[in-house]
């Protein structure tokens, strides 16, 4: 396997981006509820925990997916009166099963992690699946690495690589790196100097700094005679 398969953010403060990912990621609401939503996060943004908590926990009781999924963010990072990682769990729950995309990843990670008391890949790749289906680039790294690696899913170089795939045609880099070297050493695939080289020079425009490497190192083998 090449380098660069841990690819998913693992702290508390990561999970801070999902903030700003919220809207694309949730189901549409209706206009008086999505501006409430948008003036919670604004609030939480300028520092006014309790009163965006306020607002999170009213629009959690009347079922908006991304206001869950927040309130399980602040008992998370210890910024409710009496954090509760089970309560967060729940809270997760409710949000990934309204169709929250970022709470489908944030729960698989917290089952992965073992947030919520012991580790569970089992539900973790449910999740994982989901949210990768539904586009979640996260999601369909960690769904390539558990079949690369055969952890907690059945090792099947040919999954990873279909997930792989995903997340590179949605500009993920470190997925461009692994595609390009699953299709030089045919991994999982017949092998493909071409595809490979591809790859290996969509990372490179991405800013990958060993991928010009091996576009070269390609280009040479390309172009040396057959035989």
């Amino acid at each position: 396997m090449p380098r660069r398969f841990a690819l998913l953010p693992r702290c508390a403060a990561a999970l801070l981006l999902a903030w700003a990912a919220a809207a694309a990621a949730a189901p549409p609401l209706a206009p008086a509820l999505q501006a409430e939503l948008e003036a919670a996060v604004q609030a939480y943004d300028g520092g006014q925990v309790d009163l965006a908590r306020a607002a999170f926990e009213s629009l959690a009781r009347r079922g908006v997916p991304a206001a869950q999924h927040n309130l399980a963010l602040m008992h998370l990072l210890g910024e409710m009166p009496r954090p509760d990682r089970g309560v967060a769990r729940q809270l997760l729950l409710q949000s990934a099963r309204g169709g929250f995309v970022t709470a489908q990843v944030a729960l698989a990670r917290g089952f992965e992690n073992g947030d919520f008391g012991e580790r569970d890949l089992a539900e973790a790749h449910r999740w994982y699946e989901l949210a990768a289906t539904a586009g979640s680039v996260e999601a369909q790294v960690a769904m390539g690495t558990a079949h690369y690696l055969g952890r907690g899913l059945p090792r099947d170089a040919a999954r990873a690589l279909h997930w792989y795939r995903q997340a590179a045609q949605a500009g993920e880099v470190g997925a461009m790196y692994l595609l390009a070297s699953m299709y030089e050493q045919g991994d999982g695939v017949s092998q493909d100097l071409r595809l490979a080289r591809y790859w290996y020079a969509q990372a490179a425009a991405a800013g990958d700094e060993a991928a010009p490497g091996k576009v070269k190192e390609l280009e040479r083998r390309l172009a040396a005679p057959p035989g």
